[in-house]
């Protein structure tokens, strides 16, 4: 366990562990939150998850793993003014880095910052699926005269990528519908009374898997700090379990984790975020 201190990064690492020449991994934060529909506060989600990874302990007990020793990179911030723009930058930041052979994990910031990492991640890998964990279908086709707009992430993924398969929804617009693959939409409530719904998503999925994680999946009991929390949500193992499973059947080929939004008096949260980021990587370098 090592304190953040500034210029933070992901761990709490010592340069050794922080070498960009070395890292395998690249951690791209893009704090913002300007289409957020309710509570605002996601542009300070990067920062908070950061943070609060400094005082995670290094050692995962189920995998018997440091992966922290793979070598985690933490990038500045991606900064922009209007979606146009935060698609742009992110697709070019998350780009270079998959160049450069590493696993990129992009922390948001809102939804919306997932489009242009999903969409460089589309164009390096074939034979992809798009795995989108969230409480929320995110397929409108607009929101406020923005089609870039956080609720319509997925819908334009989709037009890149139409391979998706959707866990934990518990909420969406009925214009949404036409939108939906019946067969790769994992709804909570069904999940809730199925138990082998994790064997039936892995056989739709692809070689290669993109996480988009949209931390409102869980239930608020155990992450109320989003934007938009919705009852009936996931809870910690289970979708450990998911995230496991998927790691080992398949190359996650990279990840974001968004829509935190971090409250002053409750950092329980943030750490949660810090640590699933660190428990994917875990999987997917163990596997």
């Amino acid at each position: 366990m090592s304190e953040v201190k500034p210029p933070y990064n992901f761990g709490g690492l010592s340069e050794e562990f922080t070498d960009y020449q070395k890292a395998q991994v690249a951690v791209v934060p893009v704090p913002f939150d300007l289409t957020t529909s309710w509570m605002s506060g996601t542009r300070h989600g990067p920062k908070a998850l950061i943070e609060a990874s400094g005082y995670m302990e290094l050692y995962d007990i189920e995998t018997k793993s440091e992966v922290y020793r793979k070598g985690i990179f933490t990038d500045e911030n991606v900064e922009a003014k209007n979606s146009d723009e935060l698609n742009q930058r992110v697709h070019e930041r998350v780009l270079k880095h998959l160049g450069a052979k590493k696993f990129v994990v992009t922390l948001g910031g809102e939804h919306s910052a997932s489009y242009g990492a999903a969409k460089a991640h589309i164009e390096q890998f074939q034979k992809l699926s798009i795995l989108h964990l969230d409480a929320h279908t995110d397929r409108r086709e607009e929101l406020e005269d923005n089609k870039f707009s956080h609720a319509c992430t997925l819908r334009r993924i989709s037009e890149l990528n139409s391979d998706i398969v959707s866990v934990g929804i518990r909420s969406l617009d009925i214009s949404e519908l036409q939108y939906l693959d019946k067969k790769k939409v994992f709804y909570a409530e069904d999940i809730f009374h199925s138990t082998g719904w994790v064997k039936d998503l892995i056989k739709l999925l692809q070689p290669n898997v993109y996480l988009t994680f949209d931390l409102d999946v869980f239930d608020p009991a155990i992450m109320p700090s989003t934007g938009t929390p919705e009852p009936g949500g996931m809870y910690w193992y289970q979708v450990l379990r998911l995230l496991k499973e998927v790691c080992s059947a398949h190359n996650l080929v990279g990840c974001d984790v968004v829509e935190l939004s971090p409250n002053e008096q409750n950092k329980g949260p943030d750490f949660l975020a810090a640590k699933l980021v660190y428990k994917i990587l875990s999987y997917k370098f163990a596997s």
